[in-house]
C-alpha cells in the first residue's frame, strides 16, 4: 500500500449532532430516549398531547360555568378539654335514660318486666358467686347452706315480708320428704326461707343446662330427674331413697310438677309419695300462701307484699306399701289445700275463692 502523501492531511471526524430535545415529552421518556423514533412512537406522543390539550380546555370551561372558587373555610375550632361531642346516638341514649324512670312509674307492665329481669339476672350473679365457694367442697349437700345464705337478702330488695309458721313440726335427726305447692319462680325465696339442714330439692334435668345456675345447683347436691323418661325417673327416686337413709338427707319435692298461677293447687303426682313409702320416712307438707295480692303474671303486676309459709304436721309412712300411695297423696293434698285457702283468706280477704281442681 502506498504511503500517504505528506502534503495531504486526513479530514477530522465529523461530530454527531446532539439529540433533539422535545420539551413536551415527559421527563422520564426524555431521559430514556423513548418515543422519539419511529412512526408509531411519534403518533402515540401526538395522541397523548392532544388528549392533554382537551383536558385543559374542559377544565377551563368547567371553571367558567362554576364561577370563581369559594373562599377556603377556616378549620373547625377544637373542642375545649372535657367537652363531649353530641351525636345522634348519644342524644338517643340520653333520651332513653330520661324516659326509663317515667315508664317505670307510669307503666305497670314495664315495671313488672324490669323487676323480673333483675330477679333472674341477680340470681345468675349469685350463682357466679356461689360456684367458687361451693367448689372448695365439691358436690355436697352442705353447700346448700352457702346458697341459702346468698339468697336470704333477695326478698328485701322487693319488699316481700315472709313469716314462717309451724317450724317445730320438722322431725329432728331424721330423714323425711318435704312436699310443697309450686306457684312461680318466687317459690325459690320461700324455699330458702324455711329450708332445713341437709335438705336438697328434686328439680327437672333442664335446670342442669342453664349455665352458671345449673353448675351451682349441681354443686349444691340437687337431684335432677328427666320427667320425660319414666324409667330413669324411677331409678333416680330409688337412688334418692338409698341416699336419704345412708347419708341422713332430706328431699324437697314440688308434687304439682309445674308452676300453677291459678291461685289453687293442681293434682299431685305420686313420685314423692312413692319415695317416702319406699324409704319409710314421713312426709312433711309445706304450704306457701298465694301471691295474688302482690304478684300476678297475667296482670303484669309485681309489688311489695307479705307471704306466709306454713309447715304442717308430718304424716308417717311406717308400714305403708305401694297400694297405699294414692290415698296418702289425696290426704296430703286435701290438708295442704285447706291450709292454702285459709292463708289466702287471711292475707287477702277480698280475693275470690279459687276454683276447685
Amino acid at each position: 500500500m502506498a504511503a500517504a502523501l505528506p502534503w495531504r492531511r486526513a479530514a477530522p471526524p465529523t461530530p454527531a449532532p446532539p439529540p433533539r430535545r422535545r420539551a413536551w415529552l415527559p421527563r422520564e421518556r426524555r431521559r430514556a430516549g423513548g418515543g422519539t423514533r419511529g412512526r408509531r412512537g411519534r403518533r402515540s406522543l401526538a395522541v397523548g398531547a392532544a388528549r392533554q390539550r382537551r383536558r385543559f380546555r374542559c377544565r377551563r370551561r368547567r371553571r367558567r360555568r362554576e364561577g370563581p372558587a369559594p373562599p377556603p373555610q377556616p378549620p373547625p375550632r377544637p373542642a375545649p378539654p372535657g367537652a363531649m361531642e353530641v351525636t345522634v346516638g348519644t342524644a338517643a341514649l340520653a333520651l332513653a335514660l330520661l324516659l326509663l324512670p317515667v315508664l317505670y312509674e307510669r307503666s305497670g307492665s314495664f315495671r313488672f318486666f324490669c323487676k323480673m329481669g333483675f330477679y333472674n339476672g341477680w340470681i345468675l350473679v349469685l350463682a357466679l358467686v356461689a360456684i367458687p365457694l361451693c367448689a372448695l367442697r365439691g358436690r355436697d349437700v352442705e353447700n346448700m347452706k352457702i346458697i341459702r345464705g346468698l339468697m336470704q337478702h333477695v326478698k328485701h330488695l322487693y319488699g316481700i315480708r315472709m313469716a314462717v309458721r309451724g317450724a317445730q313440726h320438722f322431725p329432728p335427726r331424721q330423714p323425711y320428704v318435704v312436699v310443697s305447692n309450686h306457684q312461680s319462680s318466687l317459690d325459690l325465696l320461700g324455699m330458702m326461707e324455711v329450708l332445713p339442714d341437709r335438705c336438697v330439692p328434686i328439680a327437672k334435668r333442664e335446670l342442669l343446662y342453664m349455665g352458671a345456675v345449673g353448675v351451682a345447683c349441681w354443686l349444691g347436691g340437687i337431684i335432677f330427674i328427666d320427667r320425660k323418661r319414666t324409667h330413669d325417673a324411677i331409678s333416680v327416686m330409688a337412688e334418692a331413697a338409698h341416699t336419704m337413709l345412708s347419708q341422713d338427707v332430706r328431699v324437697w319435692v314440688f308434687p304439682e310438677g309445674t308452676r300453677n298461677h291459678s291461685g289453687s293447687m293442681l293434682p299431685f303426682k305420686r313420685g314423692a309419695f312413692h319415695l317416702a313409702v319406699q324409704a319409710q320416712v314421713p312426709v312433711v307438707p309445706i304450704v306457701i300462701s298465694s301471691y295474688q295480692h302482690f304478684y300476678s303474671k297475667q296482670e303484669r303486676r309485681f309489688t311489695a307484699g307479705q307471704c306466709v309459709i306454713q309447715v304442717l304436721p308430718p304424716l308417717p309412712t311406717r308400714g305403708l306399701g305401694p297400694a297405699d300411695v294414692p290415698a296418702l297423696t289425696e290426704r296430703v293434698r286435701a290438708a295442704m289445700l285447706e291450709a292454702f285457702e285459709a292463708l289466702s283468706a287471711e292475707l287477702c280477704p277480698t280475693a275470690p275463692a279459687p276454683a276447685p281442681q
